[in-house]
């Protein structure tokens, strides 16, 4: 994988000013502030954890790509996000932060009977003290989009907090390092929509996208391997064919784990 000058977004203004270390992030994650004192997540190369199925030190890059692709997509749910060469500690990813509001979680976690109504039941268990719970997620437009996004991108990592609510319920996908994987590995927490048909307006954006991507395009390639971009078209052109959500696959988890 190399870097690319190129950017669908330009944030952060001036140096980065680290304010602490994200906790309970898998990879070096700092909250940090930039001269016009906004607050941005920042991903450096240097915190990234090796992982078996993901070439080393690629994690932050894969991030920027899903950000651009949401960009040529034109559906805003990944908080703008860039490349830096000059981060504090070295190479990385920068990204907006976004204030979550947990009582407007889109996915949460409820007592069997307490489901709300018309949201979508995604798995039942039982919790530590015994209880019958349910995962369900909102029905909400954004969260279609977001399914269909993971499936793009082929996700292997859409827990319930990487779904965010901001103050005026607007939802975000946030934590995108261990995507567009050439083989497949989608597990989310969206899985609402199983085998129903993509709505028009959605599979269009899909087809243009596959147009705007072409052989090559410099706002996602330089940042993956050449065998996930084919498959990232390939992906892309499969749905267009079905035209339904997928369903989960049999031969892997579907749904990450933990959840939160």
């Amino acid at each position: 994988m190399g870097t690319s000058e190129e950017t669908s977004n330009s944030i952060a203004s001036g140096s980065l000013e680290p304010m602490g270390q994200l906790r309970g992030a898998s990879n070096g994650s700092l909250l940090c502030r930039d001269d016009l004192g906004d607050l941005f997540v920042y991903k450096p190369v240097s915190g990234e954890s090796p992982l078996w199925d993901f070439t080393r030190d690629t994690l932050c890059r894969r991030e920027v790509a899903a950000a651009n692709l949401d960009g040529l997509l034109g559906w805003d749910l990944v908080p703008p996000t860039r490349w830096t060469e000059e981060g504090p500690m070295g190479p990385g990813m920068v990204q907006q932060w976004v204030e979550e509001v947990d009582e407007l979680r889109p996915v949460n976690i409820f007592d069997r009977h307490e489901v709300p109504t018309g949201w979508l039941s995604i798995l039942q268990a039982i919790d530590q003290d015994g209880s019958e719970v349910t995962l369900a997620h909102d029905p909400r437009e954004q969260l279609a989009q977001m399914a269909l996004f993971d499936a793009v991108i082929n996700n292997a990592d859409r827990k319930a907090g990487h779904v965010l609510a901001d103050k005026n319920g607007r939802v975000f996908g946030i934590d995108h390092g261990v995507c567009f994987h050439e083989e497949p590995k989608l597990r989310t927490v969206l899985w609402g929509w199983v085998d129903t048909p993509i709505p028009a307006r959605l599979l269009s954006d899909l087809i243009a996208l596959g147009t705007k991507l072409g052989n090559y395009e410099t706002q996602i390639d330089p940042f993956l391997s050449e065998p996930e971009s084919g498959e990232l078209r390939d992906r892309i052109a499969e749905l267009v064919h079905t035209e339904v959500f997928p369903r989960p696959s049999a031969q892997w988890p579907s749904i990450p784990w933990p959840v939160f």
